[in-house]
């Protein structure tokens, strides 16, 4: 029954069967944990590990983090195999403990914190939404671009929300579209400073893919950036007008602000030869993998964080779209959505099952993407309220893996 719950998680549109096999095996997983745990407490764990976490919605190196912890376990786990798991997962933790430590002092030196203090913190938590989508050693260059891009559209997210005046915002948008140092004259002083590292990372951006003979993603690079500037400033003028349009207006935007397509975009400049010009202009066509993971992350986020977004002054969500255009309340917006959220997630199934243009390498980190949202908004606004997934990030990040002693537990 557990692996039949786990494999309906890939099930397809107009499959009623899968369909019907969730809702089936999660009642009876639940009914049977009970006895189970009476009979099986190694089983039990893993039943309550699935209902919360199913192998196809989970980060992988959370998945494999939890499974090493559980294997000895196993009557039959091989040592030396587990060995090899131990060592292969505290290798690659040391490389990313050290991306990590540059990231840092990069960040520490800009002094954003100090800064900016309206806005949001959350290098360490960029990193590891990175990571979670490119773990491999070979994407050294993609965390790295990528966490600093992101840490730039998460402070323009705030300084857009909760900081700058209408006229701000407008004059930055307005620089961002002309990219060009001189823009940033027309800024306010601390705007400028957001202007000037904005340019400063696309610049190393751009060196890099230079010495590699691509020096055509410098384009692309400044596309994705100047896209979501300028979804963002749409967004903030929604709010300022107090307009709410439709679910439909509303995705329209929000499939670029959500910053999904722009991390997957950015990604793509740091994978090598892999990811071609083709590759690149497949994903500004806006394909429908791509539409549906902003359609999940943007949906998942607007649930959980709604309510204290609206007290604090921001443009409608999905929610209040939702309320508004179809005159119901909040449950049964709540309930719609998130059966939008599992449609989205067939038509990812299907993309990843049919796709044969985008090599499947790159693909893959679209996918984890996906188990970034489930992981960080399943329950509440992760990413805002940091604290509650330190525990798994230190799994991740600090402590080792040893199963020669009690290891500790997410």
């Amino acid at each position: 029954m557990l692996s039949l719950y786990e494999a309906a998680h890939l099930r397809l549109h107009g499959e009623e069967v899968l369909d019907e096999a969730i809702s089936f095996t999660i009642t009876h997983l639940r009914h049977s944990l009970m006895e189970i745990g009476h009979t099986s407490p190694h089983l039990s764990e893993k039943v309550m590990w699935a209902l919360n976490r199913p192998v196809h919605k989970t980060i992988p190196m959370l998945e494999s983090r939890h499974y090493i912890s559980i294997y000895p376990k196993e009557d039959s786990h091989n040592k030396t195999l587990l060995k090899l798991a131990e060592l292969d997962f505290n290798l690659l933790q040391a490389l990313h403990q050290k991306e990590l430590n540059s990231i840092a002092r990069w960040w520490k030196n800009l002094d954003f914190a100090r800064k900016f203090p309206y806005a949001r913190d959350r290098v360490i938590e960029l990193y590891f939404w990175i990571l979670a989508m490119y773990f491999e050693p070979e994407y050294i260059h993609v965390r790295e671009f990528v966490t600093k891009s992101v840490t730039m559209i998460s402070i323009i997210d705030d300084t857009y929300d909760v900081h700058g005046t209408y006229e701000e915002i407008k004059l930055f948008t307005q620089a961002i579209k002309r990219w060009d140092i001189s823009a940033k004259d027309s800024l306010p002083d601390y705007m400028q400073l957001i202007y000037e590292a904005i340019l400063d990372v696309y610049d190393e951006i751009e060196e890099h893919n230079a010495k590699e003979g691509r020096s055509y993603r410098a384009h692309y690079a400044k596309e994705t950036m100047k896209e979501a500037v300028q979804a963002y400033f749409d967004e903030a003028s929604w709010f300022y007008d107090e307009y709410i349009p439709t679910l439909e207006d509303y995705m329209s935007i929000m499939d670029v602000s959500c910053a999904y397509p722009f991390i997957i975009k950015t990604s793509f400049l740091g994978v090598g030869e892999i990811a071609t010009k083709e590759v690149f202009d497949w994903a500004f066509d806006k394909p429908k993998i791509i539409k549906a993971t902003s359609a999940i992350g943007r949906i998942m986020n607007d649930i959980v964080s709604h309510k204290f977004e609206q007290k604090r002054g921001h443009a409608a969500s999905s929610v209040e779209c939702y309320m508004k255009q179809h005159g119901v309340q909040e449950e049964e917006a709540y309930k719609m959505l998130r059966q939008k959220i599992e449609d989205a997630w067939k038509d990812i199934n299907q993309e990843l099952l049919k796709s044969t243009f985008v090599p499947t390498v790159l693909l893959g980190p679209i996918l984890n993407l996906n188990r970034v949202s489930e992981f960080i908004y399943r329950d509440d606004d992760c990413y805002t309220k940091a604290h509650k997934i330190k525990d798994d990030l230190a799994l991740l990040l600090v402590h080792p893996v040893s199963t020669l002693h009690q290891d500790v537990q997410p």
